[in-house]
């Protein structure tokens, strides 16, 4: 089988992209199992961090990887969290903490003020030298809530309201969501170049 190594350590991410990627001629690994550590981000961008996860499992394992970067932006605070969103509050950040703070910097901002989306960006790279890494991007609309809401989900899920359900993310059942978020729609751009991709390596 060929093995494809995923720039992360997360079990729900490995099954995520096994369900909707995998076949009988390809196995997925996470870099943890595998002994490499996290790459530092130091790229200004979401495109650039999934770059820069995916070359350092590529140069590390010399296997193709796949990388994924994703976060909040929020208009009212020109774009912020953006890619800090997983440590927006600092060191040792946690979901409530990051929450608590995104509430605190919109105490002064009305409800129709609040548009936010996440983003995501997948990329995957054949080889650590890989001068054309393929790019997948997924964009949800949406805009933050004065309180959180629901259960399920993760990160800023019960702060983020979605239009088109009429509810948090955090109180759409897991499948719908997946469907339609950010990570759901660039991975779905994924899988309709996937054969292509997956046959070259």
């Amino acid at each position: 089988m060929k093995k494809i190594v995923l720039a992360t350590g997360n079990a729900g991410k490995l099954r995520e992209f096994q369900q909707i990627l995998g076949s009988s001629t390809i196995e997925f690994v996470t870099q943890r199992s595998l002994g490499v550590d996290d790459a530092d981000e130091t790229g200004l961008s979401f495109v650039e961090n999934a770059i820069i996860k995916a070359r350092h499992a590529c140069t590390i394992t010399g296997l193709p990887a796949l990388a994924d970067d994703s976060g909040i932006e929020v208009d009212a605070l020109k774009g912020k969290p953006g890619i800090y969103s997983a440590r927006y509050s600092g060191p040792g950040a946690t979901d409530q903490r990051n929450n608590e703070k995104l509430l605190q910097a919109l105490a002064q901002v009305p409800i129709e003020a609040r548009g936010a989306r996440f983003q995501c960006v997948i990329v995957f790279m054949r080889h650590s030298e890989d001068p054309m890494p393929f790019i997948a991007q997924g964009t949800w609309e949406g805009r933050i809530l004065s309180d959180a809401a629901g259960e399920n989900g993760f990160g800023y899920d019960p702060l983020f309201y979605v239009p088109t359900h009429n509810c948090a993310s955090a109180q759409l059942d897991p499948a719908i969501k997946n469907s339609i978020s950010h990570r759901g729609q660039a991975l779905q751009s994924l899988l309709k170049h996937w054969s292509a991709l997956s046959g070259a390596i």
